[in-house]
């Protein structure tokens, strides 16, 4: 990509066009915004058109200088190629870019409004519901079908914006890069998803009045299988904001000099943290976000506050997310490991640089030896065999200062957490005919007595102070606490 960094100055517009089977439109519109931006870089992403397009597009730049034509290697989705395009232009050093499409639903006459109303705003969105009469010459199917959009992306996501259509004009000066490593959707949900991200990170938002003409040539590129697909991301985005606010904040990614890239996670906690929408693994994310913020959390609270002292060095073995520790890090100081990089970018958007994070095996934590006062983890152990849980034990027992202590949170073999699961399973093979089910990494060495975990603790040197299985946490966890 780096070729075409000659395109973009200190101040330098790019106005950025995805098309597919839009031949007979591209000469038309550019001309057209010719008209009225004089100045701006033109960028075409062709996603491989049947019709000629991305042809037709190379034999233009020798008229356009000012035209830049990036092809695809077939039809990847509306959001795919916003996403790319979007990406494309921070790489090369805009800090202004319009989004539009090819088929003149946005008048290229509306593009003097759209930069001008940017000059206070970090975003500007071309509205169609600000006039009553904007969508007058549209047939009633495509219509109904934008009305019902911006009805639900108003009522489920409380954004009073049109979310879903592409005509916008970014201030990329002002809108971090890493913003976009939270949107995941990469067919017409895109448009929604990274406004909502957007509007959640309390970036500034406007929007001008347009009034969209039917289509000039073509027809409609939105089919039901994609607008059941945008439903149900929708519906996703809600129940995250509900019960997992945090995967929708942004942080700066993780620093490539933490990342120990010999350390391979072999048990799928990559996959199992990342963002992506799948409906099994939306109502898992919900279950577990509710289990984790309403019962393991005040849990958590009690057991750390009544095990160690205050601004004590406390390790989070096997951090994942780390919801559960939003009250217990204004408490003590603590570090957060994981083998999963998704789980600690994860883990920083929760947590926002309240605490340390670190990217490592348990079975070889990067630390010194006696160098932390106490360790703590929940549902980390029983993804283990005997004779791994043993050497982890004797790592925490490397790195804990002498009279350290451990707080584990274990799953016993009846666990509330464990039957409900297992419930769960059957529901999505019997009911839902799922062939696969696997919410997360097999669950190896679950707890069968107190006696059991005891043994294993005392072989790796450590004195169990306390075991505790019951209501506050409703029957989930046994919870065992121990001392080098």
């Amino acid at each position: 990509m780096s070729q075409f960094n000659r395109h973009a100055s200190e101040d330098k517009l790019l106005i950025m066009i995805p098309t597919y089977n839009e031949r007979e439109n591209v000469e038309p519109l550019i001309e057209q915004i010719q008209t009225y931006i004089s100045d701006a870089d033109l960028l075409f992403i062709d996603d491989n058109s049947s019709d000629g397009t991305g042809h037709l597009l190379e034999c233009l730049k020798s008229k356009y200088t000012n035209l830049i034509v990036l092809h695809r290697a077939g039809k990847l989705g509306i959001g795919s190629a916003h996403d790319y395009g979007i990406r494309w232009a921070y790489e090369n050093k805009y800090k202004r870019l319009v989004t539009m499409d090819c088929d003149f639903t946005h008048p290229p006459h509306y593009l003097p409004t759209l930069i001008a109303a940017g000059a206070d705003a970090d975003v500007v969105v071309g509205s169609r519901y600000l006039q009553e009469k904007s969508l007058q010459g549209w047939n009633i199917y495509r219509k109904s079908l934008t009305m019902l959009g911006h009805f639900l992306t108003k009522r489920l996501l409380g954004m009073p914006y049109d979310a879903t259509g592409a005509f916008r004009y970014y201030r990329l000066d002002r809108i971090p890069s890493y913003l976009w490593d939270s949107v995941v959707s990469k067919g017409y949900a895109f448009f929604f998803e990274s406004l909502y991200v957007i509007f959640l990170n309390q970036f500034k938002i406007r929007e001008i009045s347009i009034n969209l003409p039917a289509r000039t040539y073509g027809h409609s590129k939105m089919t039901r299988v994609e607008a059941m697909r945008s439903v149900k991301i929708l519906i996703a985005l809600f129940l995250t904001t509900l019960l997992n606010r945090e995967r929708l904040n942004i942080v700066e990614p993780l620093d490539t000099e933490m990342i120990d890239s010999s350390k391979i996670d072999s048990q799928g906690w990559e996959e199992y943290w990342d963002s992506q929408y799948r409906m099994g693994r939306l109502i898992y994310d919900a279950i577990a976000a509710f289990y984790r913020k309403f019962i393991i959390k005040p849990t958590l609270n009690h057991f750390i506050k009544k095990h160690f002292t205050p601004k004590t060095n406390i390790l989070h073995a096997g951090c994942g997310s780390g919801q559960v520790d939003t009250d217990i890090r204004e408490y003590v100081k603590i570090t957060g490991l994981d083998i999963s990089r998704e789980a600690l970018r994860f883990y920083k958007r929760t947590n926002q640089d309240r605490c340390k994070i670190l990217h490592g095996s348990i079975f070889e934590i990067p630390l010194p030896s006696d160098s932390v006062d106490g360790i703590y983890n929940l549902g980390v152990m029983e993804h283990f065999t005997e004779e791994e849980i043993q050497k982890i034990l004797k790592e925490f027992h490397r790195v804990l200062r002498p009279q350290g202590r451990m707080v584990i949170f274990w799953p016993p073999e009846f666990g509330l957490s464990v039957l409900f699961f297992k419930a769960l399973t059957l529901f999505f093979m019997k009911v839902l005919r799922k062939k696969q089910v696997k919410f997360h990494p097999d669950e190896i060495t679950r707890v069968r007595s107190k006696a059991h975990v005891k043994s294993l603790f005392e072989s790796a040197n450590f004195r169990v102070k306390e075991y505790y299985f019951g209501v506050r946490d409703v029957f989930t966890y046994s919870i065992i606490s121990v001392e080098k």
